[in-house]
């Protein structure tokens, strides 16, 4: 009895064991089963191995590629996507607005409209977008953009009613506002004709100026950079009634800074040196780069005095003149007006190794210089070091010239004739500055002329002929 009793109770532990131990066997049985069914339907990848640590990629780009992996067309729609939603019109920069499009563009200048017809599958929203733009690279001056016109871009759907093209054009447009202060040298290059070159140089001169605001006068003077950047007919935007269809358009002018390139936004990387070599070209003139100064060179250097008749004026030219010519230039003294053949002047001071003269746009004739030549740029009073260097200082250093800058002293200006020496204009010319640019003008910049220290000054002609040695 007792024996039963001990085997009843082994076999009662027993068969638990026994029952989880066939269970297991049977799972493991459907495993391999499953296993060897699902190879008929594995899709092969790349072996992991491949990954290894030494070769990590971002995160970022691996999370692409998983993305890629299970959705193959998904960057493909992306960037159809972003060609379907053009006009692009850009209106983060600070001094100009740009708007760029591509495919059946329509333009009728007498009722400042451009439209973009867009295939009819394209997003309802992305077909009915529209812009109010001004095109003009000096966007946040409020005084200039009040004469300036304003332009509507829209995007339709290419079965709404638009005007029908009345002429067809192969190549694009660009089109761009000359309001505002031209006729002033510095406003036209640093406002239109730097600017102008940053957008158009990448056609070779296959691109179409749409004007509005037109100047004759201002094409006149400028014909020679025009014709380089278009080979056609400009066109008076605000007066053609003809609808003109275009492949390809921009509104607007690329603005990088004043009367400078950046290369590093430019569409082909154009430089100030790239510019310069275009002036070069586009006015004719010979010479390439600067005199070289050594014991077996003869030619004197020529010094270039620009003077001024009205405001900031030198007022003992005569001394200045002497005093160069005691250190060995050639000296020569002009006035660059209104009045003045541009083509006569450029090849002036491209015969010129050293270019002088008070802050002002007579300065931006420094687009005419040769290579290495120096400029140097006399800064009245009103603490205008910076604008200063800004307009005419590094522009001059990014077309490979010297520059040499040199702010008067109070002595050196005819203010002193006009105010206390303790006046606010001497001591505190930022309180004048705070009163605004109209005031800062009115002080600095229309009021005061300049007497040179030429013993003073001498040092930066010095500086000048020792640049020409190197």
């Amino acid at each position: 009895m007792g024996h039963h009793t001990r085997l009843s109770k082994s076999f009662s532990r027993r068969e638990p064991q026994k029952l989880g131990l066939a269970l297991l066997v049977g799972c493991l049985l459907v495993l391999m089963t499953l296993f060897a069914v699902s190879k008929l339907f594995v899709i092969p990848f790349p072996s992991l191995s491949l990954w290894r640590p030494i070769h990590a990629v971002p995160p970022d780009i691996m999370e692409e590629d998983k993305i890629g992996l299970h959705q193959p067309d998904a960057r493909n729609q992306n960037v159809k996507k972003k060609q379907e939603r053009m006009p692009l019109c850009d209106f983060s920069s600070r001094r100009s607005d740009v708007c760029e499009m591509d495919g059946d563009i329509r333009i009728h200048g007498n009722s400042s409209s451009i439209f973009l017809l867009v295939s009819s599958n394209s997003n309802t929203s992305e077909t009915h977008e529209s812009w109010r733009i001004k095109p003009h690279a000096r966007k946040h001056d409020g005084f200039i953009l009040s004469r300036v016109g304003e332009m509507s871009v829209k995007s339709l759907a290419a079965y709404e009613q638009v005007p029908a093209c009345a002429v067809n054009h192969t190549v694009p447009a660009i089109i761009f506002s000359t309001g505002g202060y031209m006729g002033n040298p510095f406003h036209d290059f640093t406002d239109v004709l730097i600017p102008l070159f940053i957008t158009s140089s990448q056609y070779h001169g296959e691109v179409q100026f749409l004007i509005s605001e037109i100047v004759p006068n201002w094409i006149t003077k400028y014909q020679p950079i025009l014709k380089q950047l278009s080979h056609y007919e400009i066109i008076d935007f605000n007066k053609d009634d003809t609808v003109r269809c275009y492949p390809h358009a921009i509104v607007g002018l690329r603005f990088h800074k004043e009367m400078s390139i950046d290369p590093l936004k430019a569409p082909n990387g154009q430089t100030m040196i790239d510019f310069a070599q275009f002036m070069r070209s586009s006015f004719a003139v010979e010479r390439q780069s600067a005199i070289k100064l050594g014991p077996d060179q003869d030619k004197k250097p020529r010094l270039l005095i620009i003077s001024r008749k009205r405001t900031r004026s030198f007022t003992n030219v005569k001394e200045i003149v002497e005093m160069a010519e005691g250190l060995g230039f050639e000296v020569v003294v002009a006035e660059a007006n209104s009045s003045s053949s541009l083509v006569d002047f450029a090849q002036l001071v491209n015969s010129c190794d050293v270019m002088m003269g008070v802050h002002g746009a007579g300065l931006t004739n420094l687009v005419f210089l040769p290579t290495n030549a120096v400029v140097i740029q006399v800064v009245p009073l009103g603490g205008l070091e910076k604008i200063a260097r800004a307009d005419f200082g590094v522009p001059s250093l990014d077309m490979k010239l010297r520059y040499l800058q040199y702010t008067i002293s109070e002595e050196e200006s005819t203010l002193i004739q006009q105010y206390p020496r303790d006046h606010a204009v001497f001591k505190d010319p930022a309180s004048i500055r705070n009163q605004g640019w109209l005031a800062l003008r009115a002080i600095y910049l229309v009021k005061q002329n300049v007497k040179l220290d030429v013993v003073r000054f001498k040092g930066v002609l010095l500086q000048a002929l020792d640049f020409l040695h190197q």
